[in-house]
């Protein structure tokens, strides 16, 4: 690793124990280390969150010998466990609401802290399509611009092969050690030589349809901008271009023929706004003066700040009749809550913690929540 880590091993360990607990996701996960500042504070707290909540039956917390054991099958394969807030963790990525909380990685870590370009589009792509992806992967690399992808089939493939000499990100959906495609093996390995993987979930894991929205929300969140070359009207690349524009990255697309259905869902991109791409410079224009800054490095103390006095009993209960009132099976803005009930975000963060972790509470991409 090319940074000094700003926690402990136990710390570190906590924190993996914290994600892999019942109901704890990405948000949870960042909103219970702002409030407790430590995971084992965290830890600590949450069976008493979630019986506020409303759960009868006791908490779930992951013990410490199931994440020791992740842990070290993690190091086992030569990968890294990078949790939020330490110098390796890709800033970028951090920045966005859900970045996951900790990630692994092989390869060489430095690469997620430099300024990178997303790269997807159609498994089936034409040859032309594959063609072109290589050419502007190798041209973002000559220019000081990594370049991430998703390690899928097509122009995925072509990105990473156009750029492992200038240096190459794969996000995979499962598990780091698991390749797949299965066809990838060899290039798998060419990236862990000249660029870095890094995946969400744990070691061992196989990659299912539920975890690629997920993925292609880590590859826009790495990127100041991500380009789709050939997407069908329904495609994942659309996806990955609508997490990108909810992440305040760029969002660019290369123009194909209107008769050719692999090149629909692209052009209707640029119809909708994005950027048209026929040459690098392109890409550089879009981009602007977001190529100029280096990245900074995160403050260690991430969660280490002084917290505000805890709201009474009293005042949480009125508070969560009151939310719990607005709230439906219809997923709701949390900005709307807060104006609805007229309480701090604070309040209302709290209140739907403690429902999610109680199992009452469903998150919904866009900040909205549901009742289950």
């Amino acid at each position: 690793m090319t940074g000094i880590s700003s926690i402990s091993d136990a710390e570190r360990l906590a924190r993996l124990r914290l994600l892999r607990s019942e109901n704890v996701g990405p948000v949870t996960w960042r909103q219970l280390m702002e409030a407790y500042g430590t995971a084992t504070a965290a830890l600590e707290a949450i069976p008493e969150l979630a019986r506020r909540g409303g759960r009868k039956k006791p908490y779930k917390i992951c013990s410490k010998s199931v994440a020791e054991d992740e842990w070290a099958a993690t190091q086992a394969v030569g990968a890294h466990l990078i949790s939020i807030g330490e110098p390796d963790y890709p800033v970028a990525l951090a920045a966005t609401s859900d970045a996951p909380p900790l990630v692994t990685v092989l390869g060489h870590p430095h690469l997620l802290n430099g300024r990178c370009v997303g790269m997807v589009g159609a498994r089936n792509a034409s040859a032309s399509g594959i063609r072109f992806a290589r050419q502007i992967a190798s041209e973002l690399g000559a220019k000081d611009l990594t370049v991430a992808s998703g390690l899928a089939r097509g122009i995925d493939a072509a990105a990473h092969e156009g750029s492992l000499k200038t240096g190459t990100i794969a996000v995979v959906a499962g598990g780091i050690d698991i390749v797949y495609p299965a066809e990838h093996q060899q290039l798998y390995e060419q990236i862990i030589e000249a660029g870095a993987i890094i995946a969400e979930q744990p070691v061992g894991t196989k990659p299912q349809g539920r975890h690629f929205p997920r993925r292609n929300r880590v590859i826009s969140g790495l990127s100041l901008g991500v380009l789709v070359i050939e997407a069908a009207k329904k495609s994942g690349s659309l996806i990955t271009a609508r997490m990108a524009n909810e992440q305040g990255r760029e969002v660019m697309a290369v123009p194909g023929s209107p008769l050719d259905p692999r090149c629909r869902g692209s052009n209707d991109l640029i119809r909708q706004g994005a950027r048209l791409v026929e040459t690098v410079d392109d890409i550089i224009d879009a981009l602007g003066g977001m190529i100029m800054p280096s990245v900074q490095e995160p403050e260690p103390d991430l969660f280490d700040v002084a917290k505000p006095a805890p709201p009474s009993d009293q005042e949480l209960e009125n508070a969560r009749n009151l939310i719990e009132e607005k709230l439906g099976p219809t997923p709701t803005p949390i900005d709307e809550l807060i104006r609805q009930c007229h309480l701090t975000a604070a309040m209302v963060f709290t209140i739907l913690l403690e429902l999610e972790l109680a199992g009452r509470l469903e998150r919904h991409p866009g900040n909205l929540v549901s009742v289950l």
